[in-house]
């Protein structure tokens, strides 16, 4: 038998740049806000998984230790950029099998640690020996993609200008200041087509969120979102060419979500999905089945995924304006879902909302498309 699960609560700090903080003292504030807009008491919690990737050791137990919750199981999860939101399947896994009633799902990351720069990956990996790292990964699909579509790079400066428009109304946000096309184009290079303005800042941050079984969420009188879809693939091994334009695994994912949920692409009011890079938003829409392969820029050139078009997208200004702390990012989306949902999004607040998807993908390793993609769909409750 399956249970429904519900998202009963959610919370987080202000993603940006926290040097002076820990991973303990940027995840305590919205863990005491979580429980406390849940309105329940720590004896309520059955179980914690907390998402991170650089925090060390007992990351989940040194955080609860502070509010003195323990004595339940505390799970750290390790799924690079998808550690967040595979920490929430994996609550979400529990209850739905009627393990348990409550869950707390904590994501956490301090950046500034590594003084900027690119994440450090693997040594092991024989890409990653030959310099391979994420901005050049996604320059490789930029410049593919503009090579086979009528795309050019003002439509990839579109989608920076869309989440820095989006991130100037969430006081959540890394970087809340608009910014135009030719700002975008003239921005510092990165990697060819990419510039500084196309690619997600890193930095700290956290995100919480409840999760809750039919019954407890009618015991505690609780309101919040029914979870539709909990997906969680990893990639399969492929050597020799792979068309870096089609991402296999997050296609595949989002299949799994639509028909476990028993929705389409046409039902969804937002997206939260991982634009890490700006050409990443573009390709996800023609994986997502928003748009037919290469058309992607018809949406982005027309406005369809802002507010008051089709589908918004990245409502939160996304990774590109609000920032990348990779355990938190996961959390973090479905805490913007839950408040869309919930209809407490304030200026930001899309209206009518009753379909939420969040994606994120994780970790580049070589033969794989990515290590590991989530995918959850929810609906207003």
């Amino acid at each position: 038998m399956t249970e429904n699960v519900h998202v009963i609560s959610a919370a987080m700090v202000p993603f940006g740049k926290h040097r002076s903080s820990s991973y303990v003292g940027l995840a305590v504030p919205p863990l005491i806000e979580a429980l406390r807009s849940a309105g329940i008491d720590k004896s309520d919690v059955d179980a914690v998984w907390v998402g991170h990737s650089y925090g060390g050791m007992m990351t989940g137990q040194r955080i609860c230790k502070e509010i003195g919750l323990g004595t339940v199981p505390t799970v750290n999860v390790d799924n690079a950029c998808s550690g967040g939101a595979t920490a929430v399947h994996e609550a979400w896994e529990a209850i739905s099998r009627g393990l348990i009633d409550v869950a707390v799902v904590i994501g956490v990351e301090k950046l500034t640690q590594f003084g900027g720069g690119t994440l450090p990956l693997s040594p092991e990996d024989r890409e990653v020996k030959q310099g391979i790292v994420m901005p050049a990964v996604y320059a490789m699909r930029a410049t593919r993609y503009l090579y086979e579509t009528d795309a050019t790079p003002e439509d990839l400066a579109l989608v920076s200008v869309k989440a820095r428009k989006h991130g100037a109304l969430n006081p959540f946000a890394q970087f809340r200041q608009e910014v135009t096309v030719e700002q975008v184009l003239t921005s510092r290079p990165v990697a060819d087509p990419l510039t500084l303005l196309m690619c997600c800042p890193t930095g700290d941050g956290a995100a919480v969120v409840v999760l809750a079984s039919d019954r407890a969420r009618a015991r505690l009188g609780a309101r919040g979102m029914r979870v539709a879809a909990s997906i969680l693939h990893s990639g399969q091994v492929a050597e020799g060419f792979r068309d870096m334009t089609s991402p296999e695994i997050s296609a595949h994912s989002a299949r799994d979500a639509y028909e476990a949920a028993g929705i389409g692409p046409e039902d969804l009011d937002m997206i939260e999905l991982h634009d890490a890079f700006s050409i990443a938003e573009l390709v996800y829409y023609e994986t997502f089945g928003l748009a037919e392969r290469g058309r992607a820029i018809d949406l982005i050139r027309d406005g369809r995924t802002s507010f008051g078009g089709d589908v918004v997208v990245n409502p939160s200004g996304g990774l590109l304006a609000k920032g990348h702390p990779v355990g938190a990012s996961g959390v973090a989306q479905i805490v913007e879902a839950f408040w869309q949902l919930t209809g407490v999004a304030g200026d930001r607040q899309i209206e009518d909302a009753r379909w939420a998807m969040t994606h994120v993908t994780g970790g580049g390793t070589a033969g794989l498309d990515h290590g590991a993609c989530t995918i959850h769909l929810f609906e207003a409750a």
